[in-house]
């Protein structure tokens, strides 16, 4: 059985090519990766199964490795020539599962017209999120099969992982903003919403290490005009254990994203027990609720009190659903049914 993974590079997916080879047949998987082999800051391993291909040097390459496989799972619709080599193929579309993230899909207005009319067309989806699914049956015209999975390891919710990591002694309310350098953050309308306690005992940590430049430097302007030394953007990319030590020390995490967005870091804020906003008008809103967890609305007035005690639910929810054994269930069902 061959199972081809079509993949741009980005910080899930030496993670996941590293589980899926230490949890299932590395023989069954080839791992394709859009773009020349470069030195990365994803990259810290070499694999036999994963081949890196360019559309003006490997088409043939691709082509054969797309007739050959037995699925085809598409992590992600970023790139529309490979939207569009599939789309002309039906019985290739009909190999796929697409792994949703977000960005590939929302504001149909800005989508170009070839992955409207894939996204029409895909019969199976992967994503633990029902809201998103109902997004493109909504916006598109889609009606595939979705097969539950919490996708990656940055979905995960491992306390053994936070075992080493001490407590900073700090005097001060940590609170974490959004989680990238991208407008469906939405940062200026968390800033508004925290500026009247500008003059309280608070650090703002605002990740902005990946995303839109010029946006970046928007809001680290914007942040430091009002909050002085109190604004801590987060500029540089953390390895994964020194942003889990971040986020440890977290008290209080704020999330006004227009859209799907930002639910790793999320997850394990709440698994952590941290108080936790969100907008209400997204798909992971009103999942969580779904999942019974306490979470607050960003659109009414913000509290920076804490009652650690009402969140020792969410934790155990939490702890359960976001489990390494789910998600090995998960993908084993995707793989072998």
């Amino acid at each position: 059985m061959k199972i081809l993974h079509l993949m741009i590079l980005d910080k899930f997916i030496i993670p996941y090519i590293e589980f899926i080879n230490k949890n299932f047949n590395p023989n069954d998987h080839l791992f394709v990766i859009f773009g020349e082999p470069k030195k990365s800051k994803f990259i810290n391993q070499n694999f036999d199964n994963v081949l890196w291909i360019t559309f003006k040097k490997n088409l043939f390459n691709l082509l054969l490795h797309l007739y050959k496989s037995e699925k085809i799972i598409i992590h992600g619709l970023w790139l529309d020539r490979l939207i569009q080599l599939i789309y002309f193929q039906p019985w290739l579309i009909k190999k796929c599962y697409w792994v949703m993230w977000g960005g590939d899909f929302y504001f149909p207005e800005k989508q170009t017209s070839i992955k409207k009319k894939f996204i029409k067309k895909i019969k199976h989806v992967i994503t633990y999120i029902d809201g998103d699914v109902d997004y493109i049956k909504n916006n598109y015209g889609a009606n595939p099969i979705n097969h539950n999975c919490i996708m990656y390891l940055s979905s995960i919710f491992d306390e053994n992982n936070y075992k080493s990591i001490k407590k900073i002694n700090k005097n001060e309310l940590w609170i974490l903003i959004g989680n990238s350098a991208t407008e469906t953050n939405n940062h200026e309308f968390i800033f508004s919403k925290l500026e009247k306690f500008k003059n309280e005992n608070i650090k703002l940590i605002v990740p902005l290490s990946y995303g839109n430049e010029l946006y970046k430097k928007k809001i680290i302007e914007i942040g430091y005009k009002i909050f002085g030394n109190k604004f801590s953007p987060l500029i540089n990319f953390l390895p994964y254990e020194s942003y889990l030590k971040v986020l440890y020390n977290i008290d209080i995490g704020i999330f006004a994203h227009t859209r799907q967005q930002g639910m790793g870091t999320t997850i394990q804020l709440l698994g952590l027990g941290k108080k936790v906003y969100l907008n209400i008008n997204t798909s992971q809103w009103q999942f969580f609720k779904n999942l019974g967890i306490k979470i607050f609305d960003i659109n009414k007035e913000l509290n920076l009190h804490i009652n650690y005690k009402e969140f020792e639910h969410n934790k155990l929810i939490i702890k359960n659903f976001f489990s390494l054994k789910n998600l090995k269930s998960q993908w084993s069902n995707i793989f072998y049914t």
